[in-house]
């Protein structure tokens, strides 16, 4: 008699947390197949460290093959999902199709970048939801404080070493605390003309930082960032972006080449194209974590509405605590769907919020005690060392070195601007010249780069990065800051 098989559709917080259940539980009784663009897990809370130049990349990355070893792994997208016919068709990374039948399916296909009808976003800004866009945001600001550090124009020079964030939740509040302490390390080696620093500029139409969490966590985040010389404009967006800066809401242009863009998430495209019944982009589902009338199904995290049982009437937000713990839900349910255990409701408790500010500096409230400064700052670096799956004494080493040495400051050149729009429902997977796709939901066109990154003029060197002048950045990410 063959196996049943469990395919898993994304391996974000939901989807890892679900294969690694179900590895414990089905102990070879069932086949768990987890469908997913890269090899890795990525551990989201660290990436703003990852693009401060922190932690390597690979610190915060966790082998799905090395961790999950009663999980076979397939690389690829799903493009459509065939309820009737349970299977799942997926396109590889070399553009080969597939097909993944099913007995049970766990649509946990995450989230991307949150997109708003402002002229020259799409353009211009770069989210911050993958390990690419934080390799290509840790080059571009290193590119530009070095070449404002190399012009004698003064307004050259304030141009480059201003520094656009959109969205002041937990992803743009890091990234602003930590972007500002690492342009001021590398102007410390290499000076700006006199009395010039370093300027980076947090804004939100909201009417404070962190509006999601108590306001004396919102009043720590706040006092540190404006104590380290960060900007912060509340009730305050942007109204159009070009390659020469950013147009406010309230009138002002301001002149930059860095537009980062983290006012929020949207659910994965690959949800909607189910025809089933969706709540604002997520996947309707039951307290169980199953979609009605489809018992075969089941989906968490940020693709799925998840009745909140705690608030009747309302949905879990989309956070990286809920989907971890919808994951370990969903795990359950499916072994109860084939007779092993009993089923049960997804229930929550919030634990309390960690936000890492950069230095010793963060804001927490674990259990419910509200912390600031040292004491902030260790019990997150705990709690992100307890929650990773992996790599814990890597990261730990890094954050020890980082300590006691300046850090690298240097281009590596390897991910392109065009590589990592901001329109794309595949934001973990940078863009190569010749791929077969871009992924879901981007731009119609979007494979083809520049001319001059394909082909440079013979002769010439390959230009960098930043092929065409224009800002770039990033996403308030599912939770990745809760504890």
């Amino acid at each position: 008699m063959s196996r049943p098989r469990i395919v898993i559709v994304g391996a974000g917080f939901a989807g890892y947390r679900t294969a690694q259940i179900l590895s414990r539980t089905a102990r070879g009784r069932a086949e768990i197949v987890l469908l997913n663009p890269t090899d890795y897990f990525l551990y989201l809370p660290l990436l703003p460290q990852v693009a401060a130049g922190i932690l390597e990349p690979r610190r915060v990355t966790v082998s799905l093959s090395g961790t999950l070893p009663e999980a076979r792994l397939v690389l690829g997208e799903a493009d459509r999902i065939d309820l009737d016919g349970r299977q799942v068709h997926y396109t590889g990374p070399e553009g080969e199709g597939g097909t993944l039948t099913y007995d049970r399916l766990v649509l946990a296909a995450g989230s991307v970048n949150k997109l708003l009808p402002i002229p020259g976003v799409a353009e211009h800004a770069h989210g911050f939801r993958g390990l690419p866009e934080a390799l290509y945001l840790r080059d571009h600001v290193t590119r530009q404080v070095e070449l404002a550090a190399a012009t004698d124009d003064p307004k050259r020079c304030s141009t480059r070493c201003t520094f656009v964030v959109v969205g002041a939740g937990y992803t743009g509040t890091e990234v602003a605390a930590h972007g500002q302490l690492f342009t001021d390390a590398q102007v410390a080696k290499q000076p700006l003309r006199t009395g010039m620093r370093p300027r980076w500029i947090l804004l939100d139409i909201a009417d404070r930082v962190l509006p999601e969490l108590d306001e004396r966590l919102s009043r720590t985040a706040d006092t540190v960032l404006r104590e380290r010389g960060v900007d912060v404009r509340m009730g305050t967006s942007v109204k159009e972006a070009t390659s020469d800066g950013v147009l406010l809401t309230d009138g002002e242009f301001v002149d930059t080449r860095t537009l980062v863009w983290c006012v929020g998430v949207r659910p994965d495209p690959l949800a909607e194209s189910l025809g089933l019944p969706m709540e604002r982009g997520r996947l309707l589902v039951d307290p169980h974590l199953q979609v009605p009338g489809r018992p075969e199904v089941f989906a968490c995290g940020d693709a799925a509405a998840v009745p909140d049982l705690e608030n009747p009437g309302s949905y879990t937000p989309m956070t990286a605590q809920h989907a971890w713990r919808q994951g370990k839900v969903c795990a359950r349910n499916i072994a109860a769907s084939f007779g092993d255990g009993e089923r049960q409701a997804y229930r929550h408790k919030d634990l309390g919020f960690v936000v890492d500010l950069g230095g010793v500096k963060a804001a927490a409230n674990p259990l419910g005690v509200n912390l600031s400064g040292v004491a902030a700052g260790a019990v997150t670096r705990g709690y992100h060392l307890a929650a990773m799956p992996g790599n814990r004494v890597r990261v730990a080493a890094d954050w020890l070195l980082d300590a006691v040495l300046p850090r690298q400051a240097v281009q590596l050149g390897l991910v392109r601007s065009w590589s990592v729009p901001l329109d794309t429902a595949s934001p973990e997977v940078a863009r190569v010249p010749g791929s077969p796709r871009d992924g879901r939901g981007s731009r119609p066109g979007g494979d083809t780069p520049p001319a001059t990154d394909v082909a440079p003029p013979s002769g010439r060197p390959e230009p960098g990065p930043d092929v065409a002048p224009g800002p770039v950045r990033r996403t308030d990410r599912p939770s990745e800051g809760d504890a």
